[in-house]
C-alpha cells in the first residue's frame, strides 16, 4: 500500500472516532432545533479550524473568487449536516442512519463520474457488504407512514450531500490548503444555516448543558473529525475514506452504551462485524 494511501486511511481512522462524538452530544444539546444546532455546529467548527491555523501561524487566504465558490461548498455541507438532523424529527433512528449510511454508494458514483477515479470491480462487494452491516446493526422498522416518508427523504438529501461533500473536497486538495478550505466551506455552511436558526430560536433552551454539547459538537466531530476527514480523501479514493465513516454509527453505540447507558442490542454487535468485513475487503 502506498504510504499516502495508508495515511490516508489512518486520518479517517481518527476522524471516525471524533465523529462518535457527535449522537450523544446532538442528544444533551435537546431541546433545540435542529437548524440551532446545525448552526452552532458550523460556528464552532469553522472558529476551532481557525484557531488552529492561527496557532500554525498559517492564517487563510482567498481571492475575490472565492467567496462565491465557497458559497455552493458551504450549501452542500449545511445541508448535508441539516438533513440528518431534521430526519430524527420523522422517522426512525433505524431508518435515518441506515439511508444516511448509503453514501458510499453515491460517493463511488460521483468519483467515477467528476474525478474519474472508478474503482476495481470487486471491490463493490466490499461496499455492498458495509451496507448490509449498517443496516442490521441498526434494524429497520417496517411501519411507513407519511411523516417516515419525510424523514427517509431527508435521509436521503443527507446521504447524496455527503457524496457530494466528500468529493467536492477531494477535487479541491490541489487549490486550497486544508484549513483554508475547511474554514471556509464550515463558515459558509454557519451563514446558510443562519436565517433558519434565527426563525426557531429558543432562548429558554440555552443551560448550561447545551452550551457545552454545541461547543463540544463544533469543536470535536467537526472541528477536528471533519477536517481530518478532508484531510484523508486528499491522500486517498473517497471511497475508501467513506466507508470507514460509516464506522460513526458503531463508535455512537459504544458511546451510548458508556455515557447513557443504552446496551447495544445482539444485531448491533453483529452488524458491526460485518462492516468491518466489508471495509477489508474494499481495502485489502
Amino acid at each position: 500500500m502506498q504510504p499516502g494511501k495508508r495515511r490516508g486511511l489512518w486520518l479517517a481512522a481518527i476522524a471516525v472516532f471524533f465523529f462518535s462524538t457527535s449522537p450523544v452530544l446532538m442528544i444533551w444539546a435537546d431541546p433545540l432545533s435542529p437548524y440551532e444546532k446545525t448552526f452552532w455546529r458550523m460556528v464552532v467548527g469553522a472558529l476551532s479550524v481557525l484557531a488552529i491555523a492561527f496557532v500554525q501561524g498559517n492564517l487563510p487566504r482567498y481571492n475575490h473568487a472565492d467567496p462565491v465558490k465557497f458559497l455552493g461548498f458551504g450549501l452542500v455541507t449545511a445541508v448535508h449536516f441539516l438533513g440528518y438532523i431534521a430526519a430524527l424529527n420523522f422517522t426512525s433512528i433505524a431508518h435515518a442512519l441506515t439511508i444516511t449510511y448509503t453514501s458510499p454508494i453515491f460517493v463511488t458514483l460521483f468519483s467515477a463520474i467528476y474525478l474519474k477515479e472508478p474503482m476495481a470491480p470487486r471491490k463493490y462487494l466490499g461496499i455492498l457488504v458495509v451496507l448490509a452491516g449498517i443496516a442490521v446493526l441498526v434494524g429497520f422498522q417496517p411501519a411507513l407512514d407519511t411523516p417516515m416518508l419525510i424523514g427517509d427523504g431527508l435521509a436521503l438529501i443527507s446521504a447524496v450531500t455527503f457524496g457530494i461533500y466528500s468529493v467536492m473536497g477531494r477535487s479541491q486538495r490541489a487549490t486550497y490548503p486544508l484549513l483554508a478550505y475547511a474554514f471556509a466551506t464550515y463558515g459558509m455552511a454557519g451563514i446558510w444555516m443562519l436565517p433558519a436558526a434565527l426563525l426557531t430560536w429558543t432562548p429558554a433552551g440555552y443551560g448550561l448543558r447545551q452550551m457545552l454539547a454545541l461547543i463540544l459538537s463544533g469543536a470535536l466531530p467537526l472541528g477536528l473529525g471533519h477536517t481530518l476527514y478532508n484531510a484523508a480523501i486528499r491522500h486517498t479514493h473517497a471511497t475508501y475514506v467513506n466507508l470507514i465513516a460509516t464506522q460513526e454509527v458503531t463508535g455512537g453505540v459504544l458511546l451510548g452504551m458508556l455515557i447513557l447507558g443504552q446496551t447495544p442490542s445482539l444485531n448491533a454487535l453483529i452488524g458491526a462485524m460485518i462492516t468491518l468485513v466489508g471495509i477489508a475487503i474494499v481495502l485489502v
